[in-house]
């Protein structure tokens, strides 16, 4: 059997591939800038999905938020550990930044227990009182997007951006719609779409276009 084996090959020719299907299916449709057509075709690369052209929002600052953010050491927080393990430790280790899941630890579940929340939740609570300049990447939990607005309207969180792309039926859809309400940076998948994988790609995007 006859088959490509390099990886940058395969990749490459995945790119060829979905620019030709956009040409295809929407004729004319254009990117509003290099970076963001990067993301975008990451998110449609992850997921085979080309309904990312109309449902991935990205705000006008969070492009800039998140390039600085990780300039400058930043933490990343994700509220999976699939989501963790699908970005580019290496590029992160390279610009110096930091990156956990806190869903799983000890202290999480004994705050959640306590307070009567999510996981996911308690890990923004936690996450809130560390040092430094703060990204999160939510690519599964609702609550956890709803508690990173909450603890910004009540100042008790102070964050450079969130890509905010939760997959589901419950609270998915309208935590977006909340998030896409509010002055902070994100990127968003309208609707019930999203994903831990699709979290990471964008991360990953932004951070090769760096």
């Amino acid at each position: 059997m006859q088959y490509i084996k390099n990886p940058m090959m395969i990749e490459e020719k995945s790119f060829e591939i979905i620019q030709g299907i956009i040409d295809e299916i929407r004729p004319g449709y254009e990117f509003k800038n290099e970076v963001e057509e990067k993301i975008i075709k990451r998110a449609i690369h992850t997921t085979a999905d080309f309904d990312y052209l109309d449902i991935l929002k990205i705000s006008d600052t969070a492009v800039n938020s998140l390039v600085d953010a990780l300039k400058n050491n930043a933490t990343i927080y994700t509220d999976t550990n699939m989501a963790l393990s699908g970005i580019n430790k290496k590029r992160l280790d390279d610009l110096g930044c930091k990156y956990k899941c806190l869903v799983a630890q000890e202290q999480t579940a004994s705050l959640a227990k306590e307070k009567g929340i999510t996981r996911s939740m308690a890990a923004v609570e936690i996450a809130a009182k560390e040092e430094g300049r703060k990204i999160f990447v939510l690519g599964n939990a609702p609550t956890a997007l709803y508690k990173v607005m909450e603890m910004r309207n009540l100042e008790k969180l102070n964050l450079d951006a969130v890509v905010g792309v939760p997959v589901g039926f419950v609270g998915a859809a309208e935590s977006k719609d909340e998030l896409e309400k509010t002055d902070i940076p994100f990127i968003i998948s309208k609707g019930r779409k999203g994903g831990s994988n699709l979290a990471a790609a964008i991360i990953n995007a932004i951070l090769y276009s760096m």
